[in-house]
């Protein structure tokens, strides 16, 4: 059993993050491969990578990033609230490299440039988030099956140069595809085979990986002209944004085939909560904030239903139930309908990257306020109000962004509204934000009586499975320390 985790990157199973399986799944023998078509496979893959990323599993920084609490009807659930991290706590690690073996298995099954691509394009995706979660994780030795069961650690800096560089081969690879190209058509559940906005998502994923190294100083100057490089190409916005949709159903068959965001906070087929639903709430902190100045979203973010029209929340770490009745869960904003499409990467959150990139000098075009100004209107329509609600928002002198104001008050800005906009959907991201930039800058730490913490978790440790089948090269990390062992791009 030791090698036994090592061994299942040889397989082509779609591993999400629960063990139930569901439809789409291509779950076989871990120990022998399977053989299935590139479409197939590719649908399977993106299916996959959106129930990461919109499943349970980055709920610890739903809480610790301000928009959760754990709920006061269960007992507390420590490790959460008084920061007792280890090992054995979380593991974001498991899924993403059974997807990534599936991205591997589509390059090995085609020589299709298209089919490429895509494979390499969401390969950079998921090694990112990795990265952001663990720093150093094995890279250029990994996924090699049983011809390495334990490989080497690669630097988490040297890892996001590399990614870098996979999406410019990626981008040529759709430039230069011939006519005769196959195209993935449906079964590319993200893009529908229109690899014009493969090409834009690509770029907007590049522009992330800069933007996310801008506390490295000695990259600075390579990072720019990399995003330079390539920025004729475009980025994402609200015409593209990166969502996938294999067809999900409201019903509860085969371990659940609705939404992954609304299969994990949102309701089963007949109407009752699903364990997330009833486990989490409504945090205080963005309550208040998505509620002030004129804003809204507060009230869609969080569900007001049977609450006399307010958000009923508690602050993290809090044991008492809020007065008034039963805590807000997540509500109609965040969780639309049970077939909602899985975000992979929001209009909203790619226009305030392409924000920050104007008014950074790593686009060298644009208008840093217009861009802003779309992506608040972005997260308006995607919680469900309208753009004259959001021109409205934006009248207001603290919403409006400081054209006038210097770097750190523009950045402030950008990265603030970026949270608001990823309430709900994009835990990781904007968390991430927070390590990066320091925004938001008065996220409160828990309350639990005892708690003693003066800072926020850095990172979370490697899992308990890396350290029983790769025991040597984990080892070799030294201590991680959940609050000094930063990420390398980290402030």
């Amino acid at each position: 059993m030791k090698k036994y985790f090592w061994i299942m990157f040889t397989t082509l199973a779609l591993a999400g993050s629960s063990c139930k399986k569901d439809f789409l799944e291509l779950s076989t023998n871990p120990n022998v491969p399977s053989v299935g078509s590139p479409s197939l496979l590719l649908s399977g893959a993106l299916k996959t990578s959106a129930a990461i990323v919109n499943g349970g599993g980055y709920t610890m920084y739903a809480c610790w990033g301000g928009y959760l609490s754990w709920s006061t009807g269960y007992q507390p659930n420590v490790a959460l609230v008084a920061y007792q991290v280890n090992s054995a706590t979380f593991d974001v690690w498991t899924a993403p490299y059974l997807n990534l073996a599936n991205y591997k298995a589509i390059t090995t099954a085609t020589t299709e440039p298209y089919f490429q691509a895509i494979a390499k394009i969401m390969t950079v995706y998921m090694y990112e988030g990795l990265v952001d979660n663990y720093n150093n994780v094995p890279y250029t030795q990994a996924l090699q099956g049983t011809g390495n069961l334990n490989p080497a650690y690669d630097n988490g800096s040297a890892i996001y140069d590399d990614l870098l560089k996979q999406l410019d081969a990626a981008i040529v690879l759709i430039q230069n595809a011939p006519v005769s190209a196959l195209n993935p058509g449906s079964s590319d559940i993200m893009y529908g085979g229109k690899m014009g906005n493969w090409l834009k998502f690509a770029n907007t994923l590049k522009l992330r990986l800069a933007l996310r190294q801008t506390n490295v100083s000695a990259k600075t100057g390579a990072l720019k002209a990399a995003v330079a490089a390539t920025a004729t190409l475009g980025y994402i916005d609200a015409t593209n944004p990166a969502l996938v949709n294999p067809g999900y159903l409201s019903s509860d068959a085969n371990g659940g085939q609705q939404s992954p965001l609304w299969i994990t906070y949102g309701y089963t087929s007949n109407g009752s909560r699903q364990a997330f639903n009833q486990q989490y709430q409504a945090n205080s902190y963005a309550a208040a904030a998505l509620s002030v100045n004129n804003d809204p979203r507060s009230l869609v973010v969080y569900d007001t239903t049977g609450r006399k029209g307010l958000v009923l929340s508690t602050k993290f770490g809090q044991t008492t139930p809020p007065a008034g009745g039963a805590p807000s869960t997540f509500g109609a904003g965040v969780l639309k309908s049970p077939t909602m499409s899985a975000t992979i990467m929001s209009a909203a959150e790619a226009l305030f990257l392409q924000a920050e990139g104007v008014k950074s000098g790593y686009i060298p075009t644009g208008n840093a306020a217009t861009l802003y100004n779309a992506g608040v209107t972005a997260s308006f329509i995607n919680d469900g109000f309208t753009a004259a609600q959001a021109t409205t928002y934006l009248a207001v002198a603290a919403n409006a962004y400081p054209t006038a104001g210097t770097d750190a008050q523009q950045e402030q800005a950008i990265i603030t509204q970026k949270w608001k906009a990823l309430a709900g959907y994009g835990s990781l991201e904007a968390y991430n934000e927070l390590r990066r930039t320091g925004y938001p800058n008065d996220i409160p730490l828990s309350i639990y009586p005892g708690n003693s913490n003066t800072t926020n978790v850095a990172r979370i440790p490697y899992p308990a499975v890396e350290y029983r089948s790769n025991a040597g090269n984990v080892a070799a990390q030294g201590t991680i320390d959940i609050f000094n062992s930063k990420i390398f791009w980290a402030k």
